[in-house]
């Protein structure tokens, strides 16, 4: 989106382009990243978080390892109480601690979901965390915001209510210290 401020010389040189005339704006957002608690067993938390900080050009703005009450599950799943397999996902989804993360970048919804690839690992892209990571549908290693409007800001409520996201300077060594402690 640019927007064009020939009228308002004023904004000359501050955040334009060398004529002084055009602003760009971004889509920034922010997304709700979950290692879940099989990948977390596994070990495979920082070398995920690794993929995601290459692939995201995105910054990682809050982390925390927590295992989810069954309420909190409920809620962040919320969408999906009529499907069958509910209580199977609450249930796994509880069944030890996650890594939660937020991530702020432009159009990092989108590139989160490309970054994790389909659902059924079979089904992902060669080198997504999923293809690398996942065993199974039920244990694809990583949940995700979709894309729908709201959801991902909906996530980061649920997850990390009230937060100052600052950037984490160094994700994967945040992420190593967490999982680390969290196995202890």
């Amino acid at each position: 989106l640019f927007i064009f401020l020939n009228e308002l010389s004023w904004l000359r040189g501050m955040g334009s382009d060398p004529t002084g005339c055009i602003i760009s704006v971004m889509n920034m957002q922010k997304t709700f990243l979950a290692i879940k608690p099989k990948a977390m067993q596994r070990g495979d938390a920082v070398d995920i978080v690794k993929v995601l900080e290459k692939s995201l050009g995105a910054e990682c703005v809050a982390m925390k390892t927590y295992t989810p009450s069954k309420e909190l599950a409920e809620k962040h799943y919320e969408a999906l109480n009529d499907k069958p397999f509910f209580g199977e996902l609450i249930e796994s989804f509880t069944s030890g601690p996650i890594l939660g993360m937020v991530w702020q970048g432009e159009n990092v919804v989108a590139k989160a979901r490309e970054v994790m690839g389909a659902t059924n690992p079979a089904d992902a892209a060669e080198g997504t965390i999923r293809k690398l990571f996942a065993k199974s549908i039920g244990d694809n290693a990583i949940h995700g915001s979709d894309t729908e409007p709201g959801s991902a800001q909906r996530e980061v409520e649920i997850h990390f209510p009230a937060s100052d996201f600052t950037p984490i300077a160094d994700p994967v060594a945040e992420a190593q210290k967490l999982t680390q402690a969290a196995a202890a």
